[in-house]
């Protein structure tokens, strides 16, 4: 057990995390689902709330679509994790801020090893990512309203990214997940 951190985030769960000592025990699936489902994408400069819940839903179902294994569906899943525990910044801050990263790699290590996916290949998390890119410039356009590029969306499957309540995001995230693991440990 350990002991109780001086500075800490208090989650959804009551868990009391040290963001600077974080392991596997203090990450919870309900934690990362209330709280993804609850944060808004684009840092809310979207047209209607799209959280980050929702699009790593939609990450999961286009990795499905792609014909990808139950391994990479549920590291599509969990890809954003981190971001339950220590929140977002965009991307043109977060490039001047390498200790951002830093705590964002323990956090996402942290959460890889929970759910068994500690051991993912540099391969895998390319693909992972590549998703992750994919459903980005998909919400850039959609959502941001930012011009089709040229190479069109690289999407296969069109992402659902209408409004949804919060409690249903939620509730998704934890019903793919569970289904995932549970043939994972099959």
């Amino acid at each position: 057990m350990k002991k109780e951190p001086k500075n800490y985030l208090k989650t959804y769960m009551g868990r009391k995390v040290d963001p600077m000592e974080v392991s596997a025990e203090d990450i919870t699936l309900e934690d990362i689902a209330h709280a993804l489902s609850l944060m808004c994408r684009g840092n809310g400069q979207v047209v209607h709330f799209y959280s980050v819940g929702q699009h790593c839903i939609n990450c999961t179902k286009e990795a499905k679509a792609r014909g990808w294994n139950e391994r990479l569906q549920l590291g599509c899943l969990l890809h954003d994790a981190a971001e339950a525990y220590m929140s977002d910044l965009i991307t043109p801050i977060k490039v001047h801020m390498p200790q951002y990263y830093d705590i964002e790699d323990r956090f996402l290590k942290a959460v890889y090893e929970k759910f068994n996916l500690g051991d993912l290949t540099k391969e895998e998390w390319d693909q992972i990512m590549d998703v992750d890119r994919a459903l980005l410039i998909y919400d850039l356009v959609e959502l941001l309203k930012e011009p089709v590029p040229e190479e069109g969306y690289q999407v296969v499957r069109v992402p659902d990214i209408a409004f949804k309540p919060f409690e249903k995001v939620e509730e998704e995230y934890k019903e793919i997940a569970l289904a995932l693991m549970k043939i994972l440990k099959a």
